[in-house]
């Protein structure tokens, strides 16, 4: 008599088994044939720790370049990807200062501010600051001392504001050539 209740305890154990097993297949057939094929899009350039070290070899190269000029200021580098800016990543160091206090005879100078504003014209132009290539629009002056490169996958921007136009170009190039050789 108990022969009867396992048999059936077994085959109904059995469709159970049989019928869960169909539907995991099935689903596995339908999620294969609705997923697109796998694409693998390119890695950008750098990962963040990548451009950091990039960033921070390049901003003591620059300071290294403004203590053979006898300058002062802020240097920034950056990176952005393709021609037309979405976002970028940057860094920045203060180099002995960051602004020029007002005096009777000047309003003073953020520093910080002018190394942004020549790396701003730059990523919109594509062409170092103070290229002239066109009017500065609000927000840019048109100054030289910024230089911009291109990467691999992007562009490179280095910046430095607080000597000469001239010196401000070279400590730029010190930068950029520095970030250019690790990106």
């Amino acid at each position: 008599m108990q022969i009867i209740p396992n048999f059936s305890s077994a085959i109904y154990r059995l469709r159970r088994g049989m019928l869960a097993l169909l539907l995991f297949a099935s689903a596995a057939c339908v999620a294969n044939a609705q997923t697109p094929p796998v694409t693998i899009a390119p890695r950008p350039v750098t990962s963040a720790k990548h451009f950091d070290s990039a960033a921070n070899a390049a901003l003591l190269a620059m300071k290294q370049r403004a203590a053979e000029l006898n300058i002062t200021g802020v240097a920034v580098v950056a990176y952005f990807e393709g021609d037309t800016i979405q976002s970028w990543t940057s860094k920045m160091l203060v180099v002995g200062r960051m602004k020029d206090m007002p005096t009777a005879t000047s309003k003073g100078s953020n520093l910080l501010g002018i190394a942004y504003a020549k790396a701003s014209e730059m990523a919109e132009t594509l062409k170092d600051s103070g290229s002239q290539v066109r009017p500065p629009m609000t927000g840019e002056f048109g100054w030289t001392g910024g230089v911009i490169v291109p990467g691999k996958s992007g562009h490179l921007i280095a910046a430095f504001s607080g000597g000469k136009s001239e010196d401000d170009v070279k400590v730029s190039r010190a930068g950029v050539e520095t970030l250019k050789s690790k990106l």
